[in-house]
Formats: C-alpha cells, structure tokens, sequence
C-alpha cells in the first residue's frame, strides 16, 4: 500500500480502532479475548497508560494499529512487547510489515532492546510467517494453550528478535 501514515493514536481514534478491532476479536482466532468482549473492555487494555499505541492510515482511513509495552517491569523493561491488528479487508497489503518496521524503530527510540511476542497463535499462520520474514525466531511452544473458536485448543509460540 503507498501513503501510510504511521503515527500515535488519538483518543478521537477510538472508535475507528474499534472498527479495526472488534472482528478481530470476534473471530476468536488470534487473541485471547472473549469473543463477546465489550468496547470499553478492548479498548481499555489497548489504550491503557502501561502502553504506546499507534494507528496506521492510508488515504484518511485508520487501516491498522499496533501498541508497544515493557514485556515486564524493572529488570525486564528493556525488552517490549507489542500486539498489531490490519482492518481484514487490508489484510496482505503490507500494512503488518510497514507498522512493524516503523515499531522496531520506535520501540529503539523509545530505549528497547528486543522484542518479544509471548503469544503467537501457531494456526495464525500469516503472522508466523510475516514475523519470521522480519526475524524473529521462535524460542518457544505451549501445547493447548489457546482455545481457538474453530479449531479447539492449539499451540501458541513465543517469538523473539533483538532491535
């Protein structure tokens, strides 16, 4: 896609996020939330204060969003942690790849180091292999720890990649 705008979201974004979000989420797929998850409760988590979140637009329109957080407090701080979402009918047009680079470069600015995905879905098949393709490594697989709405209980994999 040309003419991305990659930037910090806006309280005004708030429900042009959830636009974005709230399919996502109602698949049952590839986050951990409910199904049936409210709006405030969402949007609550992918807002809060602990977390940088931004939006990614393209001729006016927000078509993904990504947040970056410590992975953990104090002596792990130095490692983010992050979660992305692309509006479905943008899906494979480079908008996961073009927030991921602008994140690793932000999440350098912002004094991280590395970067850890603590629960990747292993059937989300194409964000594997996107964060692959951008380095990452897989350093470790949990059996049955996600209960995907079609598929019952699967596998999640902790990827990693320094900045």
């Amino acid at each position: 896609m040309e003419n991305l705008i990659l930037r910090k979201a806006k309280p005004e974004d708030s429900s042009k996020l959830w636009e974005i979000i709230e399919p996502i989420i109602q698949a049952g797929e590839t986050y951990v939330f409910a199904p049936d998850s409210s709006s405030e409760k969402i949007m609550g988590y992918w807002l809060a204060p602990d977390k940088e979140t931004y939006v990614c637009e393209s001729d006016g329109e927000l078509v993904g969003t990504f947040f970056l957080k410590a992975n953990q407090p104090d002596s792990g701080s130095h490692v983010v942690n992050a979660g992305y979402m692309v509006i479905q009918k943008s899906a494979g047009k480079g908008i996961g790849k073009a927030m991921a680079n602008f994140s690793f470069a932000e999440a350098k600015r912002l004094g991280f180091q590395a970067m850890q995905f603590n629960y990747v879905v292993k059937s989300n098949e194409a964000a594997v292999s996107l964060w692959k393709k951008m380095g990452f490594g897989i350093v470790g697989e949990i059996p049955d720890a996600f209960l995907h709405s079609r598929l019952g209980l699967t596998n999640v994999y902790v990827m990693y990649r320094k900045l």
